[in-house]
This record gives C-alpha cells, structure tokens and sequence, in this order.
C-alpha cells in the first residue's frame, strides 16, 4: 500500500542553496511518521497570504532515513508564479504539505530517461539504489538545453559513471552528445529494449519517447510514466 498523507503539515525551510543557475535546493522539517517512495512527490504551497492555496507539485529527492525532507527545485524567476516566489525564500520561511502521490516506483533494473527538471523523481531512485549498493546496470540518459542547466551532475556521475549519458539540445558542448532523445537515439544508446524505461520530462517528450520506444518493441509494461 501507497503512503497516503491526509492532511496539511506546515514546516520550516532549514536552508535553501542553488545548484544549478536556477534549480534550487530546499532542505525542510520534516514531519514525524511522514514517509514516501523514492520517486513520489507532494503538492507544496508557501505559508504566507495570498499562496497557501497556490499549490504545485513536487518530487521528494531525499532518502526516507534522513531527519529531514529535501526537494530540487527548478525556479522559474520570468515571470512572478510560485517557484519565482520559492526562489526568494529563506531559512526559517514556511512551507505547506499536502498528499503524498505518484506513479513512478522503482521496478527493476532499466534506463531512466529524463527531460530538465524532469529528472527529479529519479534522484531518490538512484540514491536509494546507489545506497543500497544495487545500482547495477542502471542507466540515466539526461537530455537539457545546455551543459549549465545540468542538475546534480557530479553526483549523477559518482553513482552512475560511463552509464550516464547527457544530451545537450540547444548547443554544441563537448564532451556532450547533441541530439533530441528519439527513435534514433535510443537506438545508438540502448543496447537492450526488454527492460524497464523510466520517462520524466515535459509531456510531450514524455509522449514522444513513449512512443519511439513502443515502436522499438518494448513491452508496455515496461514503460513507466507518471500518471494522474
């Protein structure tokens, strides 16, 4: 059975650091009893007036075991929305929890694929694997707009080695790959299809890889998605 939290629980921002040019860090209270799966997200809004029912989701990047809760979260600074307003908290501000959901558990040993911020859910996936010593042949291919908006880069690489492919779409930056992730792609990257492919990103890069990899005759089952 799914962790299910049923009610709101305020807490306190313990610190807050950038860790690419805009995707932040925000390490919380953490509730008592409060538990999740790698890979599930809560719904966020800030305690202050005028937003605590602007709520957004997202994805816990933390470990279960850990006294506190950690999120990564990318700041959208263009135009004045929710993670423009996260972007200038700081210690000691409030936070607002909701429900505890989401679709993209760990089910076996695969490749990850992830668009942007959309790397998020697999971060606690990978970390939890990662800890456990069960990493295997994990594989993450991480598609951005350029080599700066790369999230967690080191830590990717220290978990995953030659087995974490970047793909760069908007500029020609070696040591990086330049190509959108599609059928052709995944075929020069992926030596195997009858495994599990974990998809996060935009929807219709989401839609778009789905598809690709169907055609490429994996198993719909083995494709996980996020789903509401």
């Amino acid at each position: 059975m799914e962790p299910a939290l049923q009610e709101e629980h305020i807490v306190r921002i313990i610190d807050a650091a950038f860790v690419t040019h805009n995707v932040r860090r925000f390490t919380l209270e953490r509730p008592a009893a409060y538990t999740f799966i790698p890979g599930q997200a809560t719904e966020i809004s800030i305690n202050k007036p005028g937003w605590k029912e602007e709520r957004r989701p997202f994805t816990f990047t933390g470990l279960n075991e850990w006294d506190h809760l950690e999120f990564t979260i990318k700041i959208y600074d263009d135009h004045d929305g929710v993670t423009a307003a996260l972007g200038k908290l700081k210690p000691g501000d409030e936070l607002l929890l909701h429900d505890v959901f989401g679709t993209i558990h760990y089910k076996g040993e695969g490749t990850f694929i992830a668009g942007g911020a959309g790397v998020t859910p697999f971060i606690a996936i990978l970390r939890r694997l990662h800890h456990d010593h069960l990493i295997g042949k994990n594989t993450l291919i991480f598609s951005n707009r350029t080599g700066k908006d790369i999230i967690l880069y080191d830590e990717f690489l220290e978990m995953l080695g030659n087995r974490f492919i970047n793909t760069i779409t908007q500029e020609k930056t070696s040591p990086y790959d330049h190509h959108i992730i599609d059928e052709q792609y995944l075929k020069e990257k992926v030596k195997v299809f009858d495994q599990y492919f974990y998809i996060c990103g935009p929807d219709p890069m989401v839609e778009t890889i789905r598809a690709a990899l169907l055609r490429l005759g994996v198993p719909l089952e083995k494709i996980v998605i996020e789903q509401f």
